[in-house]
């Protein structure tokens, strides 16, 4: 058994609130770390870093014990706490064996005793989304590799298996080597790819758009999936009613488009916080369907609120 510990943020029950999966029951593992930092969210010109407000910077984290109390911001990135090193004595840290007793843990119920991924009243079984943080940093790939032999060890697995992932990440030559492993690896595997927009989240296009990452992704999960002919992935992309934000997302699509990741796009309503979301979602959502976009609200927050591990 790897005695390597991974860093974590929080394991939770719950639905999956956006894009293709919306409403399906899903557990959830957020991992630490990320390479991008979104600060741009929610700010007047997320262009110029010197106009931003951030009030997970100003935030006293020695105040809280849980992640769970944490607020929502409603500017910079949402889950700061996945990434910047002032949270990180909230984080949790397991070894891949602890982790899947973990989720197993977070998936009893009164009417699922023993926490299988196969309820055992309704016969449905539950989706294990992977998040962040940024799920596919190589530290994260190396755990689900290790989380999901223990899986298999516990003849315990999930219906699909979601990556949450910025788009940024190469797959390692071991992760693509043991998922198409048909003996090794059982599993549809999603990606939900959410690349930051410039004049939407404040991340340049040269490190934050990585249409052959992509592409590699949905090489992986067309081979995968064609067992089950399940879907493969989605783009995803916060937008708000600016113009120049539209005009670069039409730019982006296209250079996906132009690596051969032929996914269905997503657009969500900027904003954090319901509240936020309110604020002129009826205009993004009808800019989107008129440019031939799929709408993706947050169902999660408009069924349990501003809340963390929802």
């Amino acid at each position: 058994m790897n005695d390597k510990k991974y860093y974590y943020s929080e394991t939770f029950n719950s639905i999956q609130g956006e894009g293709l999966y919306t409403g399906q029951w899903t557990l959830w593992l957020r991992f630490f770390l990320c390479n991008l930092q979104c600060d741009g969210f929610g700010q007047i010109d997320p262009t110029n870093p010197d106009t931003y407000e951030l009030p997970y910077d100003s935030f006293d984290a020695k105040s809280v014990n849980r992640v769970e109390d944490l607020p929502v911001w409603d500017k910079g990135c949402d889950s700061s706490y996945t990434w910047s090193k002032k949270f990180k004595h909230l984080m949790g840290q397991k070894t891949a064996r602890e982790l899947v007793d973990l989720i197993k843990e977070t998936t009893k119920t009164e009417s699922n005793p023993v926490g299988k991924f196969l309820h055992p009243d309704s016969k449905m079984k539950a989706h294990m989304c992977f998040t962040g943080g940024e799920p596919l940093m190589r530290h994260a790939q190396q755990a689900f590799l290790e989380m999901y032999e223990e899986f298999k060890n516990d003849e315990n697995l999930p219906k699909s298996i979601t990556f949450e992932t910025n788009g940024t990440q190469p797959l390692t030559t071991r992760f693509e080597q043991y998922v198409y492993n048909k003996g090794l690896f059982q599993t549809p595997v999603f990606f939900s790819c959410s690349p930051k927009l410039w004049t939407v989240a404040g991340e340049k296009a040269e490190k934050a758009i990585q249409p052959e990452v992509v592409a590699q992704y949905a090489k992986v999960s067309r081979v995968i999936n064609s067992r089950w002919h399940t879907p493969e992935g989605q783009l995803k992309f916060v937008l708000g009613p600016k113009k120049e934000q539209w005009d670069e997302l039409d730019d982006v699509i296209a250079s996906f488009r132009a690596a051969g990741v032929e996914w269905p796009v997503y657009i969500m309503p900027v904003g954090a916080t319901v509240e936020d979301q309110e604020v002129g979602a009826g205009e993004i959502a009808e800019i989107a369907f008129k440019k031939g976009y799929n709408v993706s609200g947050r169902l999660h927050c408009y069924l349990f609120g501003n809340a963390i591990g929802t």
